[in-house]
């Protein structure tokens, strides 16, 4: 399939997904969350290869820079809060992924930006990196669940004064109050997060998916996690993927999974 705003390459088994509009710093407006749903919703599942991804921003100066406001400077309220739950939609299929996916934040992170990337299961910036939430600066609140997701990740504390004063922070701050998993040197930002998927691709894929599921239960206020965990690790004991673990540790060798 072929994408306008999306750049799609396979390195064995990841998938990299550049959001590829430069010239507006990689702004998200609908064409992106659209062609965003498409690899998320209908081509990663059939992608059975693919063992995890990773998102990026084309150039050097921006991740993504956030929404594109002229898209709904003159939205009224119905619109606007159409927009958000549009926006959140596609954010929710990116964390409920099966396959884990970092964010290779290699400039700003703001706003829509920001909530992008904090959608993602972990993040990789660079060194030149850049995070905020600067809605308030425009009269709004965050709309893709940035007040949400930036609490969950940093905590109250450092999430509300984020959040109130529309501050920007740099990778190292960004990383101190656990808003990123790494801070590595510029340019090595994809490279960085390949290796930490890599490392994955070598477990059980079912395992993997399943405790990404457990993980965001913990989040699902209609849901009790503990008994979730205890559903998912009692279906994994009867995947043959489960057998082969074992099995491969008592013979102390390395397993190999086939994703059953």
């Amino acid at each position: 399939m072929t994408f306008q705003s999306l750049i799609l390459e396979e390195n064995g088994p990841i998938l990299i997904v550049t959001i590829n509009r430069p010239e507006a710093l990689n702004a998200l407006n609908k064409m992106v969350f659209d062609e965003l749903e498409m690899v998320f919703r209908d081509e990663l599942p059939k992608m059975q290869q693919i063992r995890g991804v990773i998102i990026t921003g084309s150039g050097e100066k921006a991740f993504v820079a956030g929404a594109d406001i002229k898209e709904f400077a003159n939205f009224g309220a119905e619109q606007a809060t159409a927009l958000s739950l549009r926006g959140q939609g596609v954010l929710f299929l990116i964390e409920n992924c099966h396959v884990p996916v970092i964010a290779a934040v290699n400039g700003f992170a703001l706003g829509g930006g920001c909530e992008l990337a904090m959608a993602c299961h972990m993040r990789i910036a660079g060194a030149k990196a850049k995070f905020g939430q600067p809605e308030v600066n425009l009269g709004l609140t965050p709309g893709y669940a940035g007040t949400q997701r930036l609490i969950q990740l940093v905590g109250k504390t450092f999430g509300i004064e984020l959040l109130l004063t529309a501050r920007i922070i740099d990778a190292e701050e960004a990383f101190r109050i656990g808003l990123v998993n790494k801070v590595v040197e510029q340019g090595q930002e994809v490279a960085t997060a390949m290796e930490i998927l890599n490392v994955i691709a070598q477990k059980a894929p079912i395992a993997i998916a399943k405790t990404i599921h457990c993980i965001n239960t913990f989040y699902n206020k209609e849901k009790d996690g503990f008994y979730e965990e205890a559903v998912q690790f009692g279906l994994c004991t009867e995947t043959d993927d489960f057998k082969e673990g074992t099995t491969a540790f008592i013979e102390k060798r390395k397993a190999d999974f086939k994703n059953k």
